[in-house]
């Protein structure tokens, strides 16, 4: 058997696989011996099949086998040795194969490959990324305080509607009489905190329980659908009404807020905290602890977006385009490939940058690193609702359970992969800081 390779341009090569008739004729003959122990053929009894007969049967067949066998074994072996690069898997060329299936004797298969691009990363420890996180003020602090005693707080009856309040009552439609026999009449609610509305807002302020008052509904919601949630109908049937709509006030709701006292140090902290002031610097390293989660994120996706645009590849495109076809469960058409190629190229030349980064940094994900990561997250979320981290006993069974699960450990291993490249890339450019005000930070990660 031999293996030759050309070299059709820097992207492209064709690799010819040479099988002299030794080199798989041994193989087909125990495979056909396997046949004819086994076959159940009308007339004979079960090994005692004429040779001719399995061989007139099955023996194109188990050729075409063994050979494929005997391709794809010397393919990986020769590119695992050569040490090729290639992007997806040889693909046969079309009217590719020498030899006769009827008359065999020696063949040769011809399958192009595509090579995976040599590239340069364009960062170094002179390159400067923008690095923003949020400036953390008293405004920060207080609307944090705020938030805190917000959700420890009590909802308690009110009589008169005032700017942060929950509106309870009945939507009743109205026609010339008054409340229409038979018309729509639901129960909803308005939340005063949410709504854009200026001209509902003034509306609603001051209304009394038991007031009843004609409403706009466009005034209370965020457009139809929500309006046609609102009555209990479906957005199709609000649209074809032309009615006029009554409101009653039945209840107002009001959160009163927690007091700041030790009650709610000790429920927010335990004994971490005694005073305000002390609760003021602990939400400060909270919050900065958080936002800089986010900034890390942002950042990485800064440096990303540098390396996709600067970084310069080369690739196979027409061979990548036949090696999608080819290897699709279902059949893809020209003009969606088409369509959706250049994104598919701009998700390979990132898996490569990636790839390269973790290969000549020797980054690794090892399974202790993994089972540590998906602990702290299982940690992180007990933290997000307030509740104490279980024992690691249970950190470890859990989290096992979750990397049990493909999509699940899919997303942790992606999760754990860009904190380690977070990591690199912070080692590895310069960080260009700058603090931002926190609607200014929120507007930037939106872009």
């Amino acid at each position: 058997m031999k293996i030759t390779r050309q070299e059709i341009d820097a992207q492209n090569g064709v690799l010819k696989v040479e099988i002299a008739a030794a080199d798989y004729q041994g193989k087909v003959k125990a495979a056909l011996d396997k046949y004819r122990k086994t076959a159940k053929i009308p007339g004979f009894r079960p090994g005692h099949v004429p040779a001719a007969l399995i061989q007139k049967q099955y023996g194109k067949s188990v050729l075409l086998e063994e050979l494929n066998k005997i391709t794809n074994d010397a393919l990986y072996r020769y590119i695992t040795e050569e040490k090729l690069e290639i992007l997806g898997n040889p693909l046969p060329i079309e009217n590719g194969v020498e030899g006769s299936f009827d008359t065999p004797a020696d063949f040769a298969f011809s399958y192009e490959i595509g090579y995976s691009p040599s590239f340069e990363l364009p960062i170094s420890n002179k390159t400067k990324v923008a690095y923003n996180t949020v400036k953390i003020d008293k405004q920060l602090i207080a609307k944090q305080t705020e938030d805190l005693r917000r959700r420890y707080g009590k909802l308690i009856s009110s009589e008169t509607v005032s700017g942060k309040d929950m509106v309870m009552g009945k939507i009743e439609e109205l026609d010339a009489a008054g409340v229409k026999e038979g018309g729509i009449s639901h129960s909803t609610t308005i939340s005063m905190e949410f709504l854009d509305n200026k001209a509902g807002v003034k509306l609603l302020i001051g209304k009394k329980v038991n007031e009843t008052f004609e409403l706009d509904l466009k005034l209370v919601s965020k457009g139809p659908e929500d309006a046609s949630a609102m009555l209990g109908i479906t957005p199709e049937v609000y649209a074809s009404l032309d009615a006029k709509f009554q409101f009653t006030i039945n209840d107002i709701k009001r959160m009163e807020m927690a007091e700041l006292n030790e009650e709610l140090f000790q429920k927010l902290f335990g004994d971490e905290v005694q005073t305000e002031a002390e609760m003021n610097k602990r939400i400060e390293a909270d919050l900065a602890r958080m936002f800089e989660e986010d900034a890390d994120r942002l950042f990485t996706k800064n440096v990303f977006d540098l390396l996709l645009e600067e970084t310069k590849m080369t690739f196979p495109e027409a061979f990548l385009k036949r090696w999608i076809k080819a290897s699709s469960e279902k059949p893809v058409a020209d003009e969606d490939l088409d369509r959706e190629f250049a994104a598919y190229l701009q998700s390979l030349k990132w898996q490569l940058i990636q790839t390269k980064i973790f290969k000549d940094n020797n980054i690794q994900l090892t399974n202790e690193e993994v089972i540590g990561f998906t602990k702290s997250l299982v940690v992180g979320n007990y933290a997000q609702y307030g509740l104490p981290a279980p024992d690691d006993a249970e950190l470890t069974e859990t989290a096992m359970r979750l990397l049990q699960n493909k999509e699940q450990a899919n997303g942790i291993y992606d999760r754990l992969a860009e904190s380690k490249l977070t990591a690199y890339f912070k080692e590895t450019v310069v960080l260009n800081k700058k603090e931002l005000a926190y609607d200014d930070f929120v507007a930037l990660a939106k872009a």
